[in-house]
């Protein structure tokens, strides 16, 4: 016998501005539990540092959450130089502070740029990565450090908004990058470039894939709702399941077609005049009333195979009835 599921069946992506302190999961545990929702996961973990943009899917759509664990992040960040610290971040305990009073923005521009395209991290031992079936961070608690693989991520873009001298200078950053770039590593490897160390004092992600910040919706304001008792403004901060996937192409199918589609058969699509799709490129697909009804795989001979479906079936249409 299954396992019954407690809570409200709602679906949908909450952007959530996570405030300081917490870590992504307890955030995540929180949320799950003022909605009163039966299933619920966040799409990328924040440091506790950290602050921003965290999408959290409900229901049907974390079916979809891999997508956005898989999208760009933007980040602004201040990094501190001329301090080390343990975790790499203000958390951390101070490993090493030397004057950095002589650094110039031409100096800090200059060691910017190598960090700009495909650039190779070693993940921090405090990161969420994880060894062997433990987070690192649990380890380095503990004193224990292990041998990580270099990683390659792309950064797109990396900004420098502000500088500030002193003895321990502070930059403000903007970084754009791929998944899996550690904000905090980028921070020490530029200190080491430097020769004076370095460390993050702040950060905050601006955007999550699609979703950036003006979406965002403070912890709360949702508290407030559900204190309030309005579930149904509770629901309406809530975005559609197909956002998920919204940087995908579109197809509408017939009713006809959706109702083979749902039932797990490959359907000849008119793909349309505007674009043609590559073999094997996943698409958004759609019944032609609208309603979304996952995501399909071109098999590029004119036909859509289901590649992930939302659990409803489409009816079975009077045509076919």
């Amino acid at each position: 016998m299954g396992r019954v599921r407690r809570g409200r069946a709602i679906d949908g992506i909450l952007i959530l501005d996570k405030p300081t302190g917490p870590s992504s999961n307890q955030v995540l545990q929180t949320v799950k539990r003022l909605f009163g929702a039966s299933k619920a996961g966040h799409t990328g973990s924040l440091d506790p540092l950290a602050t921003g943009v965290l999408p959290i899917c409900f229901g049907e759509a974390t079916k979809f959450s891999q997508f956005l664990l898989e999208a760009d992040k933007v980040y602004r960040a201040t990094f501190c130089l001329g301090i080390t610290t343990t975790t790499g971040d203000a958390q951390g305990e101070i490993l090493h502070r030397t004057c950095a009073k002589q650094l110039t923005m031409e100096q800090v521009e200059a060691a910017v740029s190598g960090f700009r395209g495909v650039i190779a991290q070693i993940p921090s031992m405090y990161s969420a990565l994880k060894h062997r079936g433990r987070p690192l961070y649990q380890l380095a608690r503990q004193g224990i450090e292990v041998e990580r693989e270099a990683r390659q991520v792309q950064i797109h873009e990396f900004r420098i908004e502000g500088f500030h001298a002193g003895a321990q200078p502070l930059i403000e950053v903007v970084i754009r990058c791929s998944k899996g770039t550690y904000v905090r590593s980028i921070a020490e490897d530029l200190g080491a470039v430097l020769g004076c160390g370095a460390h993050v004092a702040s950060l905050r992600r601006l955007a999550s894939g699609p979703f950036d910040h003006s979406r965002a919706i403070d912890l709360e304001h949702i508290r407030a709702l559900q204190e309030a008792g309005q579930l149904s403004a509770l629901d309406a901060l809530l975005l559609p399941v197909e956002m998920a996937v919204g940087d995908r192409r579109r197809i509408d199918l017939t009713d006809g077609q959706s109702w083979y589609f749902g039932r797990g058969n490959p359907v000849l699509a008119s793909i349309g005049a505007d674009f043609d799709l590559d073999t094997g490129e996943l698409v958004r697909v759609f019944r032609e009333d609208g309603e979304f009804l996952g995501l399909g795989q071109n098999l590029g001979d004119g036909r859509v195979k289901p590649h992930r479906l939302l659990c409803q079936v489409p009816s079975v249409p009077s045509a076919l009835a």
